[in-house]
């Protein structure tokens, strides 16, 4: 089962940036990149659970701000060696909410 989750105006994220949300009991890092676009991704880095959505980010890559692992936004995969990052679905809806699916009980 997914959960389509409305996270807000996408407006609360400034360009660049990302916030952390609790989905339905998972913890999710949410972009805002530089050319209007959203990606979501599990937020705690497998790393030692750096908190990702603090992390630098370009147009394909969020970089843990504990110890510089990258990570693929679009496919989850790290640039370093680290395990992969779950990719959740991440959209705006006309009304400029930012919108993600997460499923029932996903990491858990």
């Amino acid at each position: 089962m997914i959960v389509r989750t409305v996270l807000g105006p996408l407006t609360s994220i400034p360009p660049g940036e990302g916030r952390a949300y609790d989905v339905d009991g998972e913890l999710v890092a949410v972009f805002h990149l530089r050319d209007g676009s959203v990606r979501a991704v599990s937020a705690l880095c497998p790393h030692r659970g750096g908190p990702l959505a603090d992390g630098l980010t370009d147009l394909r890559q969020v970089v843990c701000p504990l110890h510089q692992h990258a990570f693929d936004l679009a496919t989850g995969c790290s640039t370093t060696g680290q395990p992969s990052l779950t990719v959740y679905p991440a959209t705006v809806d006309a009304q400029g909410q930012v919108v993600i699916d997460v499923p029932t009980g996903a990491g858990r």
